[in-house]
Formats: C-alpha cells, sequence, structure tokens
C-alpha cells in the first residue's frame, strides 16, 4: 500500500487530551524531508492491522483514538480508522461534560451516531470514559449538593427592628433643630401645628442598607383627622411617604422601597394641618425570610486521634481508651481542684452565646461544671450550667454567653466528682442565623449516587449493547502518599483541584465511587441489550510506567483493585495504561524509563486483569535542557530512535503480557500534534505527519505488531511480511 491514505487531503489529527482532552484538529506545515529517499522504505509497510498475529491473538484489537464529528463525516479520519485498526476511541463526544447540560439534561445524539457509524464500518469502540473527576459539568453537579434555601409561605417573613424610638423616655429634644421644637408631655411628643409649612425630625441615625425595604410604624394621635409628609433617608437622597392619622390613637405603617443610603433619619412636613399631634413611639423595620442557627464549630474532639483532653490535678489520670477519653479522680477536692482544660488560641468573643454538647458517662451519677477563663489572673468569663452525669451514655447540651474579653480556655471542674468520667464527641459552637439548609454528607452521597447511575444508565441507553469495554473509572490515582499507608491516595480535592474537576470520590468516598459505577455500568448494560459475558470494565490511568518512583503508581493501582473487589461482588476486568512517553536523548534516563516500562507491564501482568494499553503517544526530550524537542527540529536519526522505542514498548507487551490478557493497543495521536494544540503542542506524536504520510514511527509500531526485533531501516518489514 501506498504510503498515503488512498489520495486523502492533508488533514491532522492532532489529540489534545491534557491527558485525555481533544482539541480542534487543525492543518499545520511540516517542512519537506531533505532526502526523500531515505523514507522510501516507508512504502513497503502494509496497514497497521495486518501486522497482529490473529491466530495467535484471537483478541486482541488495534485501535485509534479520534474525533468523532471528523469520524462520522467518512473523510480522512474515516480512512484511517477503518483501513489501519479495529477499534475506535472517541477523543471528547462520550465524556460527561459534551452530553450533560447546566440543568442536568443529557444529548446522546453525537454518541447514538457514533455507534450507528462504527457498527456499519464494522469497528468496534472503546468507551472512554464513564467516570472521572475532569470534564464533568460543575455546574450542574455542584449545583445538586448546593445548600437550598428555606421553603416559606410569602405571609412567614420574619420582622426586624432597626430603630425604636420611645418618647416616653426624652425630656430634651435629641434631633437637630430646624426652627421648631417639639415638647415631651406625658409620655408623648407632642408638636403644635399651626398651620403653615414647617418640618423637625422624629427619628436619626437609623442604620440601613442601600436596596433593602423598610416599614415605618408609628403610634400617632392627632387633635383632628389629618395628614403629614413623612421623608426618610437623608438630604441627598429622600424616600416619600404619607402618614394619616385622627382623634384615635393608632399605629400607622408605611413602606420605603429601595432605600438609597446607609444612614437614614425620619422627618415630618405637617403642610398646613393646624392643630396638635402626639406620638407615642416610632420604630423602623424590615423583613427577612426565615432563618435557623446554623451551628459553628469552634472545637470538636472525638479522641479518634488518640489525644486525650489536657489535665491537672494531684493523682488526676486522664487517657484514651478504646475511642473516648477516660478521666480517673481517685480521690474527691474542690471541684476547681482538678480541671480538664481546651486551649485556645484566639479567644472567645465577649458577648457571644456558646452551646456546649458532649457525650459523658461516669461510675457513678454525679455533676460536672463548665466555663471560660481568662487564664491571665485566672478570670472567670461564663459558666455553663452544670450538667449531670449518669452511669450510661447520654448527650448533653447547656449554653452560656462569654462574660469577659481575652478568655482562651473551656474548663471543665471535675475535682468533686470522685470515680471515672468518659468523655466523648466533646463539641462547643455558636449558631449563626442562615436561610438556607445544608445538606449532610448522606444526602450529598444519595444525591449524587442518583446522578452517577443516571449518567451510566443514559450512555448505555445510547450505545445499546454495542460497546462492550470501558474506561470504567478513568485516572483514580494521584501521585502523593498523605495517609502514610504505602499506596498513592485517589484523587481528591485534598490533593488537586476542586476550582475546574469534581471529585467523585470526596462525596461517595474512596470505596463507593467505583463500586457504584461498575454495579451500574452491569446492570445497565445488560438492561439495554448488551451480553453480560462480553462487557469488560478497565481502570485507565498515567504513569504506570513512571521510572522516578519505581512503578509506585502501578503497583497502588493494583492494590486499589484489591480493596474495590473485596466485597466479593464488585469486578474489575482489565487495567488500561496511557503510556503518554517520550524518547529521552539522555541514554541513562532512557534506559531507567524502558527498565520501568518492563517493570509495569510484569506488575500488570501479575494482577491477572486485562492489559491495555490505551493512549499510546510519544514525544522526544532533549538531552541537555531536559524540554520536548519540536517537531520541525526532529532529525532523521531522533525519529530512528523513537521508531525504536514504539517497537520496543510493544513487543514487550506481546513477550509480557499473557494472550489470554492482551486486549489491545491504541495509539493516541495519529498525526503530530498542531503548535496551536492544547496536547503536546507542536511534537511530534503522530505516525504520520499532518499530510498523513507515513513517519519512520510507523514502521516501528508495525514491527512491534510483527514481533520484530528492532532492526536498520533497510531490514525493515517489507508490504504484506
Amino acid at each position: 500500500m501506498n504510503q498515503y491514505i488512498k489520495l486523502l487531503p492533508a488533514l491532522a489529527l492532532g489529540m489534545t487530551m491534557g491527558s485525555c482532552v481533544d482539541d480542534a484538529i487543525l492543518p499545520f506545515a511540516v517542512e519537506k524531508p531533505t532526502s526523500i529517499a531515505q523514507y522510501e522504505y516507508l512504502n513497503n509497510y502494509d496497514v497497521l492491522k495486518s501486522y497482529v498475529d490473529r491466530a495467535k491473538n484471537p483478541n486482541f484489537k488495534l485501535g485509534l483514538a479520534a474525533s468523532v464529528s471528523d469520524f462520522v463525516q467518512k473523510g480522512v479520519v474515516y480512512e484511517a480508522v477503518t483501513t489501519n485498526f479495529d477499534e475506535m476511541t472517541a477523543g471528547n463526544a462520550m465524556k460527561y461534560a459534551s452530553v450533560v447540560a447546566d440543568d442536568g439534561t443529557m444529548n446522546f445524539s453525537t454518541v447514538s451516531n457514533f455507534v450507528e457509524t462504527a457498527k456499519a464500518a464494522g469497528i468496534t469502540i472503546y468507551g472512554h470514559t464513564l467516570g472521572w473527576h475532569a470534564q464533568q459539568n460543575m455546574t450542574y453537579l455542584n449545583g445538586l449538593i448546593a445548600d437550598k434555601e428555606i421553603e416559606f409561605d410569602p405571609g412567614d417573613m420574619e420582622e426586624v427592628q432597626d430603630a425604636y424610638f420611645d418618647y416616653s423616655t426624652y425630656t430634651d429634644y435629641p434631633f437637630y433643630v430646624m426652627g421648631y421644637t417639639p415638647e415631651f408631655v406625658d409620655g408623648c411628643m407632642v408638636s403644635h401645628y399651626p398651620g403653615e409649612w414647617y418640618q423637625y425630625f422624629v427619628a436619626d441615625q437609623i442604620p440601613t442598607a442601600v436596596g433593602q425595604n423598610y416599614k415605618l410604624t408609628v403610634c400617632i394621635q392627632g387633635s383632628a383627622p389629618g395628614s403629614l409628609n413623612a421623608q426618610f433617608g437623608n438630604w441627598g437622597n429622600l424616600l416619600e411617604q404619607t402618614v394619616s392619622f385622627n382623634e384615635e390613637w393608632q399605629e400607622v405603617s408605611v413602606e420605603f422601597a429601595n432605600c438609597p443610603v446607609e444612614s437614614s433619619f425620619v422627618v415630618f412636613q405637617p403642610g398646613t394641618f393646624e392643630g396638635d399631634v402626639k406620638i407615642k413611639w416610632l420604630k423602623v423595620t424590615h423583613t427577612v425570610a426565615p432563618s435557623i442557627g446554623k451551628e459553628v464549630p469552634v472545637i470538636e474532639h472525638d479522641y479518634s486521634d488518640g489525644e486525650p483532653i489536657s489535665g491537672w490535678g494531684a493523682d488526676l489520670s486522664i487517657s484514651v481508651v478504646d475511642g473516648a477519653c477516660v478521666i480517673e479522680n481517685p480521690s474527691a477536692a474542690q471541684s476547681w481542684e482538678k480541671q480538664l482544660c481546651y486551649e485556645q488560641t484566639t479567644p472567645f468573643e465577649n458577648g457571644k452565646t456558646y452551646f456546649l454538647r458532649l457525650k459523658v458517662k461516669g461510675t457513678k451519677d454525679g455533676a460536672v461544671t463548665a466555663g471560660f477563663q481568662n487564664p491571665n489572673g485566672y478570670v472567670g468569663c461564663g459558666d455553663f450550667p452544670a450538667f449531670a452525669v449518669t452511669t450510661d451514655w447520654q448527650e448533653v447540651k447547656v449554653s452560656t454567653t462569654c462574660t469577659g474579653d481575652n478568655a482562651t480556655r473551656l474548663l471543665f471542674n471535675v475535682g468533686d466528682y470522685e470515680g471515672t468520667l468518659y468523655f466523648d464527641d466533646v463539641c462547643l459552637y455558636y449558631e449563626e442565623k442562615t436561610n438556607v439548609i445544608e445538606m449532610t454528607p448522606e444526602e450529598k452521597k444519595d444525591t449524587l449516587t442518583w446522578a452517577l447511575q443516571n449518567w451510566v444508565k443514559g450512555m448505555m441507553e445510547a450505545t445499546g449493547g454495542y460497546v462492550t469495554a470501558w474506561d470504567l473509572a478513568n485516572e483514580t490515582v494521584s501521585g502523593a502518599d498523605n495517609d502514610g499507608d504505602g499506596i498513592y491516595d485517589l484523587q481528591s480535592s485534598a490533593n488537586g483541584d476542586p476550582s475546574t474537576n469534581f471529585y467523585w470520590t470526596d462525596y461517595l468516598g474512596d470505596i463507593d465511587y467505583v463500586r457504584i459505577l461498575e454495579s451500574s455500568a452491569r446492570k445497565y448494560f445488560k438492561e439495554y441489550g448488551g451480553d453480560p459475558s462480553q462487557l469488560k470494565l478497565f481502570i485507565n490511568d498515567f504513569n504506570l510506567e513512571s521510572w522516578w518512583d519505581g512503578n509506585q503508581k502501578a503497583k497502588s493501582l493494583v492494590e486499589w483493585i484489591k480493596r474495590w473487589e473485596s466485597d466479593g461482588v464488585t469486578k474489575i476486568d482489565g487495567i488500561a495504561t496511557q503510556m503518554h512517553v517520550s524518547y529521552i536523548l539522555n541514554e541513562a534516563d532512557q534506559k531507567a524509563q524502558e527498565d520501568a516500562i518492563v517493570n509495569m507491564f510484569k506488575i500488570l501482568a501479575e494482577s491477572g486483569k486485562l492489559v491495555k494499553i490505551s493512549e499510546l503517544d510519544m514525544g522526544i526530550v532533549d538531552k541537555a535542557s531536559g524540554t520536548a524537542i519540536k517537531t520541525e527540529n526532529v532529525t532523521y536519526e531522533q525519529q530512528q530512535k523513537m521508531s525504536e522505542f514504539y517497537q520496543f514498548i510493544i513487543s514487550k507487551y506481546f513477550e509480557i503480557i499473557p494472550v489470554e490478557q492482551q486486549y489491545g493497543i491504541t495509539q493516541w495521536c495519529a498525526t503530530d500534534s498542531p503548535a496551536d494544540s492544547g496536547w503536546r503542542p507542536g511534537e511530534p506524536t503522530g505516525l504520520w505527519d499532518s499530510s498523513y504520510k507515513r513517519k519512520p514511527t510507523y514502521a516501528g509500531f508495525a514491527n512491534g505488531l510483527a514481533g520484530k526485533v528492532v532492526a536498520e531501516p533497510s531490514e525493515e518489514l517489507s508490504q504484506g511480511e
């Protein structure tokens, strides 16, 4: 076959996956080789899939990752896939963010079209991917578990008082005088109106918020029916309403919408009213939605860390046993002579009410007291009511107000309790008013379990049993062991970036996340026409060939699979290794990398799982700088090095992975990556160049499939060999 794929136009098939993300497919110029002759041997090669020994490897699938939108057009991408490969992996089309809208609706039309096109071409599909923390619809998922506003009837709005003026307490006029001063008689503010225009203050320095609506209520009586003008705001921004009155005492209210200022006064203008007006009191209020008290913890201690509460006093013994704090007091004393203490760096707030909740029991009935203390002078700053202790565990809750500054100690006085006390789940908190209700962790898990199952169900319905192999969970393992158990932790917000990623494990748990995915995939695959015996579920990850840490990530992934399967129900069929590698011109580093690849294949083979190279592509790294060499700067000799490395990787796969565990190999980039790509920009990642001319890497790939050892170009495979 000619080195061109028929007579197709020069289009690029670059992938941008950020280890797994597509980019726009754009053409870019490639400098013509200085000697065409040195590449002529590539004309002798057949299509790639012809080099797979189907008798030895009957279940092996050779795949290519590509853009679905390009594939279904049946142009150059379609030809590349159908001519050279058995299987295709979609770049983006089968990922969560490509299907799920901000309101949670799912559009699988692209997926369905892809399946029908592939089915007609006799190409299998590798599903990428059911579970991942990247490329999720953050708006929808975070909205599902966001705090919810309290639902209430508009008639249940709560009234908040902003100011209250009781004129029965006044003897002198306290406001700014504008030519007229009211009198204070018989517990009222009295104004004698002569029937001519003037105005006077009745309230001042009222704290208001810009944009808030306020209600003015006044207890008022006139010597005759009448009205006056009420002004609210300040001299630069005034709102006005009319207040009517008569000979009877009555409470009259008027509304001021959209307050324009942060501090307001109230001024009355009687206009032409002639007579007396008496006012007993005046208040300004606004309404808010009903609220609840939200706990804000200050101290939380369940003793799971093994650390007891601090304490002092003769013969007082404090320890942690079976997850509870044990306080042994063999002899009675004054209660304050033996104390338990939580010391804070930030003082408790003077005037704030605090709540103390804990579980407690003792060897006999009794009581314990607690309180705040300023250690400078041992000044008490508020005592909680004594709480009872019985011989059975009980939860107690008491409250008090902090009554002093610089109180940094919460003390328990236990001197007069002779016997043994047990404390657990100590929590000191205060309450903040809020009109939202936070979902509990259990509620979030339940909600997101539904969302994940719904997503898997939709995908399985759209693919109708045709896609039998899937990345069940993608890139689950991090590169850090923060809990010190000897294996890398799973990806989470603790070691990742929650601003751009949605970590399902944060809410579903390290174990249940994959188990929920697995059970859902098997259930809905069968429900929508799939043969359960054909379904293969993989865990896909990168850096399993990591030579810098002794393949620790590969070892960790194998261990995680054991944990997921420890229930005896969950089954992971295979491990997919991405292998976004680079040939390293530093010989020592390249040798270490090759050794680690061999070691990775041995680790994966020993797992007993199916093994797939899921995202193979390659760059090349400069010896001196350690940076990637761009496509236009790669020499012919360096291309041969890359070709040999492809051949090495693929031949080692066939050599080390047992035939019954060989699922297949997928090349991630058909062509070199465009300079403006988001994935390895400008690097020589492909088996073809951007014009779909074969590169030396094509030969290395074919040689590896054929099981050939590394050879000189003149010894390469001929067509059909």
